[in-house]
Parts: structure tokens; sequence; C-alpha cells
């Protein structure tokens, strides 16, 4: 589809859209609906793809899955379920990666709009970038609880998904984990990442893992220590379906001797309170009593339950590892097994260090990076994604908004209208330019010197990408090369990046303060004409000129740049129920938390204030919200 343009009435654009083929991207909560509601809208074509299978928790809020179905393939059985909500329509069901090669740019090309039902950051970014070079535009969408969130996203008219930035997922430190946990979730972590996988996991991951850890880990000491009691562990889990007192000594380990050695270290309880060493006697007379406290995963179990559990779930898990001792067994937030084990030692620990304890139920939110998926929320998000994919027919750019969802006593909705690109977007601010080659016979030489530099008048300093650097001034090992020996190739429309500065003739004058770097040149590899002789030169040029605009000079501060931000304080209200405004909420598979409350509102604006993109009509509209 083309840039925005020549307005179409409603009934015009419900043809249009009718008439499109349209790709849905994941079949999860999100992606179940948006299949409904697409039949129901009657569309020609669509083709799901989702790699996942079903599993048991997806059962409550994805409704065209059954107990039968668990452990098919998501988009398969989706297709299966829906296709008789109107048989008309046609539904090519793919079981795979999208970041797989053969969903290239010329693939996704065969789509009037694309739809994103994902749920990792990873692959929105992929389909992101694809959609903008195919110029193919995209409805992005993600729920969490009771917020979500909806984005229209068209190639140089609005932001991309890339235009702000997006939270990273936490990484506690290992000595933290390890030795001074102070928090619920840094014993979660210890009992999930560290103790379980130590346990009944991959010895030799394990053992990597160590290593890992120590080849970035300054404090060399506490790694010898960790490698140290990671071999402790290993004996014992050799044990585990040997010895009948291994859960005796497992147990005496972890809560008696190992936090024995930390009180031994005065300097790390300078300012709180030692942990407590826990009997493992005592604790087996007190839970002789109790019957199956496991079975109540809302109850915040008391230190014997916590110990019963333990022992239990040990005894449960030694037995599965019989069969699998070699692979080992993998943490699974849905498997009782396994969820009993960590929510028992993530208590006993947070016990030993005076941190408060949670249930199993909210141990497995925490343990899982979940929040709760409500199916309704699911609906709604779909719903408004057909709304404004059919404002995206209507080639309509004034009444595209991006919608979020929160649960509020005034309102549920708030829409904005897009922004434009962001000028300083990595991913969005590039020229995009199709070379048709003979990839057998051009070389990278022949792409470096005769196109980039001599035609396209880059200079010396330029750089080459594919995944990873293929040429740069310093790299030349690839030079005499050819392009399918570096696996590039037109029929697999193979992308490369080009970055680099503007080549100046020698009477131009240049100070080091003067821009001369151009944006990301995106360069799309395609098949040469197998009826264009290539004796002379094995690629075509295009026949028009192409100018690659320099990269935009960062703004510089001022009393208005101030002025403006004051300005944006009448969104207040909605950043204090969504996490983030400028963040695509990823569905079931994030940590929820609260941006930092700062205190000041010209601080909170600016958290929300997106980079230097959001043109003087959008933000008036935005602060008069």
């Amino acid at each position: 589809m083309s840039k925005i343009s020549n307005k179409v009435g409603f009934g015009e654009a419900i043809k249009r859209f009718q008439e499109s083929k349209v790709l849905l991207v994941g079949a999860g909560g999100i992606g179940c609906e948006l299949l409904k509601n697409l039949l129901m809208s009657n569309v020609k074509e669509i083709c799901i793809i989702d790699l996942d299978t079903i599993d048991l928790s997806n059962l409550n809020r994805q409704f065209l899955f059954r107990k039968h179905h668990v452990k098919q393939a998501k988009a398969i059985v989706a297709m299966k379920t829906a296709q008789s909500f109107n048989p008309n329509v046609k539904i090519e069901a793919i079981q795979a990666n999208i970041k797989e090669p053969r969903f290239n740019i010329s693939w996704f090309r065969q789509f009037g709009i694309v739809f994103n039902a994902l749920d990792n950051l990873d692959a929105r970014r992929h389909v992101n970038k694809l959609c903008l070079l195919a110029n193919v535009p995209l409805v992005e969408s993600g729920t969490t609880g009771f917020l979500g969130q909806v984005q229209v996203i068209i190639h140089g008219e609005t932001e991309c998904y890339d235009c702000n930035p997006k939270q990273q997922p936490k990484v506690y430190p290992v000595c933290t984990i390890r030795s001074t946990p102070s928090q619920p979730i840094h014993c979660i972590v210890w009992a999930k990442s560290y103790f379980f996988p130590q346990l009944f996991g991959d010895n030799e991951e394990n053992d990597e893992g160590i290593q890992n850890i120590a080849q970035n880990e300054a404090q060399k000491k506490e790694i010898e220590e960790l490698a140290r009691e990671t071999r402790e562990l290993a004996e014992l889990r050799n044990s585990l379906v040997t010895d009948s007192n291994a859960f005796e000594k497992i147990f005496d380990k972890i809560y008696h001797r190992d936090i024995a050695r930390l009180r031994d270290v005065p300097d790390m309880w300078a300012y709180r309170a030692p942990p407590t060493v826990l009997d493992i006697d005592d604790l087996g007379q007190k839970a002789g009593h109790l019957s199956s406290p496991w079975l109540d995963e809302q109850k915040i179990w008391t230190l014997e339950e916590n110990f019963s559990v333990l022992k239990s779930s040990i005894q449960r898990l030694s037995q599965r590892l019989k069969h699998f001792a070699s692979e080992g067994l993998s943490f699974d937030k849905d498997d009782k097994d396994t969820m009993d084990f960590v929510a028992a030692s993530a208590n006993l620990r947070a016990y030993s260090f005076g941190i408060e304890q949670h249930s199993e139920f909210d141990i497995k939110q925490m343990a899982g990076n979940i929040i709760p998926a409500i199916a309704t929320t699911n609906a709604v998000i779909a719903g408004l994604c057909v709304t404004e994919a059919l404002k995206v027919y209507q080639n309509d750019s004034d009444e595209l908004k991006n919608v979020f969802m929160a649960k509020r006593a005034d309102r549920v909705f708030h829409g904005e209208k897009v922004c434009k690109p962001n000028p300083y977007c990595a991913t969005c601010s590039f020229k995009h330019m199709k070379l048709p080659v003979d990839h057998n016979r051009m070389l990278l030489k022949d792409l470096v010197k005769r196109i980039l530099q001599d035609v396209l008048h880059y200079s010396e300093e330029v750089s080459v990408l594919k995944e990873d650097l293929i040429y740069d001034v310093d790299f030349e090992d690839n030079f005499d090369s050819t392009l399918a020996d570096l696996g590039i190739s037109g029929e697999n429309n193979t992308v490369l990046t080009i970055l680099g500065e503007e080549r100046r003739s020698d009477n131009e004058e240049t100070t080091n303060s003067q821009n001369v770097s151009r944006i990301p040149l995106l360069l799309e590899i395609l098949p040469m004409d197998k009826h264009i002789d290539t004796s002379n030169t094995p690629y075509r040029l295009p026949s028009e000129t192409i100018i690659i605009p320099l990269t935009p000079e960062p703004l510089q501060s001022s009393s208005d740049t101030e002025t403006e931000m004051a300005d944006t304080k009448g969104v207040d209200d909605i950043f204090e129920v969504m996490p983030s405004e400028n963040e695509i909420i990823d569905i079931e598979v994030i940590e929820s938390e609260d941006v930092p409350n700062s205190g000041s509102p010209k601080l909170r604006a600016s958290s929300l204030k997106r980079k230097p993109s959001i043109d003087d009509e959008t933000e008036t509209k935005k602060s008069k919200n």
C-alpha cells in the first residue's frame, strides 16, 4: 500500500479491506480474537503464522483451542477451528518463526496490511522493520491485564515501533542473588535460575553458565566460591536417585552450611540483620503431621509447610529425573512439581534473609514474568485493531489514532493522534534502494568502489553490514569475495545496511563541527533480469538519481524546549495508569512495573515526551486532552 493519500469513504474502505490479503502474526490471546474479527469482516484471504504450540494455560483465554488440542500447533488449530465462522475466506496457516529467511521483503509485499499479535520484543522489531521496507501498513497491539494498546505504523507517515526506546528486561547481579538478597524476586530468581537447574537441569549447560559468568565478572573470588558450590550441588544431584538421605544433605547444605558461611562475613551485615540458619531436625519434627500443604496455591505457607512442600517436590522431581538423566528437567511455570520446588525453596530462603514470603500463585506470576491475561481485554484490543485498519484503508491519516486502554473511573480509552516519525530513529529513518545484481559474478569490492563510492558518493569511511559487519575500511577480508560467497542473494532479497559519510570534494571546506554523516541506506539486493546482458557490469543501477540525506542535526536545548515539556503535563493522568504510553505492551511475558515517578511534573513530562518528532499540532491536542 502506498503512502496515505486520496481519502475515500467508509464504504469504499470496507470494500478495499474485504478485497485484501492480510497477514496475522501470532495466534495467541489477541491473535485468536483478531482471526475471528477478520473472518467476520469477510476479508478475501488471511495468512496466519505462529511458531508456538498450545499449552494448557492458554485455554482460559484463547477460545479457539480445547483441551484435546494441547501440544498441537496454534496456527494450524486456529485455522481449522475458525474456518467454520466464514467458509468463504481463504486461510493459510504456517507454523514457523517469522524471522526465517523465507519470510523476506518480497513475501511481505503480497499483503495489504499486517497485524502483529506477538508476545516478544525481538519478533515485533523484526516485523516492524520488514513492514517498513516492504511499505506495508502494520497494526501493532499488546495487552497486559486490564491495560492494552494499539499502534498504527505506516512508513514515512507515523512513528514506527522503534521510534521510542523500550524498557529492557531486568538483569539481577549474580552476587546479589547468591549472597545478599533483599527482595522476594531475588529469592525467586535464585530458586528458578540457580537452585533448580543445578539439581535437575543439564549439567553441561550449568557448567557453561558458570564459565560465562566468570569471563565477565570482576569479583573472581565470588565466582570461584560459586563454582565450588556448584560442584557440591552436582555431587548431591548424582545422589538424588540413589541416596535415601539426599534431601537431608541438600537442605543441610543450602539452608544451614551456606547460610552459616554467609553469617561469618560481618561486613555484609553491618546495615541489616544477618540471615537465619534453618534447623532440619526441628522443621522435620514440626512438619511431620502436615498433610499435602502444596494443594493450596493461594495460601502463604508457614515455615513448616514450605519445608514439607520442598521435601515432597524434590522426591517427585527425583523420580522424574531417573527417566531424563541425560538431558535433565527444565523449569515450566505450568508444571506443578517444578512450581512447588521453586515456591518452597524461594520462601525458605526469604525466611532466612528476613524477606516477605508469597503464595505459590504469586510466585508463579513472578517466576514466569507474567501478568494474568484477561480475555475481555484481548477482545477489545482486537476490535480496535480492525477499526484502525479500516481507517488505514480510508487513506485518512488525520483520523488514525494510537489507542490506549486502561482501567480508570472516568474513561476506559485514551486516543492520541499518530505522531510523525522520529528523525533520529535508526530503524525507520533510512533510504531504501533496490539493486538488481548477478550475485555469482559481482564482487564485494564492486559494490563498495563502483556503486557506493563512485555512484552514491560515499567517502572511504563506509561500512557494509548484513547481520554482522562484512566490510569497512579496517576490515577488507571479504573484499574479493562474490556476493554469493557472502550469502548475499537476489532470490532471498538480502538487505544490506550501508553506514557512512558523504564524500566532499577537495574544494569544499568542512569543519570538525560540520555534519557529513548520512542516514542509513538499506540496499535491497534483487535478482538480475535473465534477459539483460551482464558481461560488462554484474548489476543494474536504478534510472532515477539516488539522494541520501544527511542525518539531522540534534536540536539545541532552549527555553522553548522547557515550555514544550511543561505543556505536556496535561497527560500526567494517563501516565499514572499506563506503564508507558510509548511502549507496545508485551503480552503475558513482561514484568509489570510502574515507570518511576520523580515527583516533579516537569520531569515526569520529560519521561513521557518523545524525541523531537512530535509536531506542534499533535502536542497541543495531547495537552488539551
